[in-house]
């Protein structure tokens, strides 16, 4: 019998950091360059999208993706870096931006942070907002938790950049130079 070492791999960091989680462990997993992301959906109680339904990051293939999962108190620490990305015009058919919002991160009330996502969504409107409620993202794949995460993916869903908190100058530019590289080949 045939396994895929890597799925299987995945699958343990999956079930590792879920329990983490549930349990209120520190997380174990952490995604490395090259590794595809773990599948996560959020869903009901953990989560989804702004707009109602469920979110599976397996969306996260066919464009290079650009995730920022942040804090809401931690919103402007990387402002530098949505406007360096916005500016950028990048094609739309080839590179996606989804922001993941970590609902748990922060004292705000869910009411007050909707209305919030709801003017982000007016100024991005390119960009698919999502809802953790449950800080699933920082157990399952080892992103930052009470900060700001920048995760860029490949269109076959492999892991080409991550950064997390403020970002300095350099790493913004290694950040577009790695979309435009990786969305030029796409």
């Amino acid at each position: 019998m045939n396994q895929d070492p890597s799925g299987t791999r995945n699958t343990m960091r999956l079930a590792v950091a879920l329990l983490a989680t549930l349990l209120g462990l520190p997380a174990a997993a952490q995604l490395n360059i090259g590794e595809t992301v773990p599948t996560v959906i959020l869903d009901g109680e953990t989560g989804g999208r702004v707009g109602g339904g469920a979110w599976n990051s397996d969306s996260l293939t066919g464009k290079v993706h650009i995730l920022m999962y942040v804090d809401p108190d931690k919103v402007k620490v990387n402002a530098h870096v949505e406007e360096a990305l916005a500016a950028q015009n990048f094609d739309r058919s080839k590179v996606a931006s989804v922001a993941v919002i970590n609902m748990a991160a922060t004292w705000k009330p869910n009411f007050a942070i909707d209305l919030l996502l709801k003017n982000k969504q007016e100024k991005f409107p390119n960009t698919l907002y999502i809802r953790d409620l449950k800080r699933v993202l920082a157990g399952a794949w080892g992103l930052v938790d009470d900060g700001y995460h920048v995760l860029v993916t490949a269109p076959d869903g492999r892991v080409i950049f991550s950064g997390a908190n403020a970002l300095s100058d350099s790493q913004v530019e290694q950040l577009i130079a790695t979309i435009r590289q990786h969305a030029d080949s796409a």
